[in-house]
């Protein structure tokens, strides 16, 4: 038997407004979002010096970088449904002590497998603050317009936490050891606990069962298993094992969908998914964050081994294309108050092809600026977008389900990152492999062609090492095979925002802007 509890909420006339204490509040809210992100890119700075230290395998420090992610897409949707049954004050709180311990046993870890324990536990405990956070802004912003700022600002908190990252931990392994960049996480993590109590208020939902715990587990499960052969697709192309992996994924998440249908009080409301501004919202999500990040893994590389910048200046080179999201992010809620939501989310996605349409023009003789300037159009409207997107999924649910709408628009997010890496991914290493391997001459030795066809970076490795003559053409034929593989996944994002711009707008038309209830 389903749940028979309303699906769609409605924001009254008179709502109370927020006061000074609630937007105090959200500002304590915003440091876990921004730990969040800046864990998810920090490390991969650390990673040189922490491989020297602890020695991992290979296979480890895959586990390394990777578990961290996969146990936070993974236990989004059990923490996000725990949340409206114990409390969202309480998870967060309960989450935020969890991560900065084991923050500090990262910190001074004397193994790889003590390492990989403490990032999957850091993994569960990011699962527990992402959901809370956003399940507490819908219930302490209850005025349509204030809860669309406070989304977005929400939202910039990632954004800033994803920019910094890199930049603060470069300074601090600067001067002190690898350890150091998960220490950055306690001292905020002290202050949510000590501030949290005293301006977050507490709210859950009064009528919740309790937690099936095999439903939690066939998401957790499933989750993990069509991430990992997402994953293993995109380092070693699609095998045997990758594919299992993610069938195996969808049919226990088959298995799950049919279980919660039954469930009285089941871990997902599936009826939310009949409101077209929540699915349409959150395929919005899944769709463009798989097209951003898709490309965003090319961009990074191209200004690295193309432009020859070191990690930390390549980032200091996308930091604009941050900032200009933010304002997206930022200037899509007064948009929303005059405009329909489905023209903001259209013209954020049109903005953002326009995006990838300038990127697709970059060539061999084009400077770092026509890169800047094509992430910074598309960050624009990809952060307004997201923005809207976020504030439909949680103000279309009810209050008391909160938490479980948060935790899937969360797990769209988590999934369209890895779904990016996977498949815009790998159409772009496709037409460089193909490329290079028309360019390359005849009589070129097996293991050079090989290596070349790896990667850019292998290619150029190898160049480096080859005579001047040889080594400089194998470099030239690379780069432009590299150029073409950008140009084409940018032609793939164009065409993927401008379908996904027309479906937005013919489907959620009729919603009215997000005026003000004052």
């Amino acid at each position: 038997m389903t749940s028979t509890r309303p699906v769609v909420a409605t924001d009254h006339v008179g709502a109370a407004r927020a006061t000074r204490r609630e937007w105090i509040g959200l500002a304590v809210l915003t440091l876990p979002c921004f730990l969040l992100s800046m864990d998810l890119t920090v490390l991969f700075l650390a990673l040189p010096a922490l491989s020297a230290d602890l020695q991992p395998s290979s296979a480890q420090l895959l586990w390394i970088v990777d578990i961290y992610g996969f146990l936070i897409a993974g236990s989004l949707i059990t923490m996000g449904t725990l949340g409206d049954r114990i409390g969202r004050r309480r998870l967060l709180l309960i989450g935020a002590a969890a991560f900065g311990v084991a923050s500090t046993v990262a910190a001074f870890s004397t193994s790889a497998e003590m390492l990989i324990a403490t990032r999957a536990l850091l993994g569960v405990a990011g699962a527990t603050l992402m959901p809370s956070t956003l399940a507490l802004i819908r219930n302490m912003f209850h005025d349509p317009a204030q809860r669309s700022t406070a989304i977005s600002i929400w939202v910039t908190s990632f954004m800033v936490g994803g920019a910094i990252g890199p930049l603060l931990g470069g300074v601090m392994l600067e001067h002190f050891w690898w350890g150091s960049v998960f220490l950055l996480n306690v001292p905020v993590m002290a202050l949510l606990l000590v501030i949290g109590p005293v301006l977050l208020p507490e709210n859950r939902d009064p009528n919740a069962g309790h937690l099936d715990l095999l439903s939690a587990g066939l998401s957790l499960v499933a989750i993990l298993a069509v991430i990992y052969g997402i994953k293993r697709v995109a380092q070693d192309g699609f095998s045997a094992a990758s594919g299992m992996g993610i069938v195996a994924g969808f049919l226990i998440g088959a298995v799950f969908v049919l279980r919660q249908r039954r469930l009285t009080h089941p871990l997902i409301d599936l009826d939310l998914f009949r409101v077209p501004a929540f699915s349409t919202s959150v395929g919005t999500q899944l769709i463009s964050l798989t097209a951003m990040n898709g490309i965003y893994l090319f961009a990074a590389q191209y200004l690295q081994l193309v432009f020859e910048l070191s990690p930390l200046h390549a980032g200091l080179w996308l930091l604009p294309s941050t900032v200009f999201g933010i304002a997206g992010s930022m200037l899509a809620p007064v948009a929303a108050r005059r405009i329909r939501p489905a023209y903001v989310m259209g013209a954020g996605l049109m903005l953002g092809a326009i995006g990838f349409g300038v990127l697709s023009q970059m060539r061999a003789d084009s400077g770092i600026p026509h890169l800047v300037t094509a992430f910074i159009i598309l960050s624009i409207g990809i952060g307004a977008t997201l923005t809207v997107t976020t504030d439909l999924i949680v103000g279309v649910a009810p209050p008391e389900r909160a938490g479980a709408a948060s935790a899937i628009s969360e797990t769209s997010s988590e999934l369209g990152l890895a779904l990016g890496i996977a498949l815009i991914g790998s159409l772009g290493t496709a037409v460089y492999r193909r490329d290079i391997t028309r360019a390359l001459p005849e009589g070129m030795p097996a293991e050079v062609a090989e290596a070349a066809r790896d990667t850019l970076g292998s290619a150029l490795a190898l160049a480096a090492r080859l005579p001047d003559q040889i080594g400089t053409e194998l470099a030239r034929l690379a780069r432009a095979a590299f150029l073409h593989a950008m140009e084409t996944t940018a032609i793939t994002g164009t065409a993927i925002l401008v379908g996904l711009a027309i479906v937005v707008i013919l489907v959620l038309r009729h919603l009215k802007p997000r005026a003000s209830s004052s």
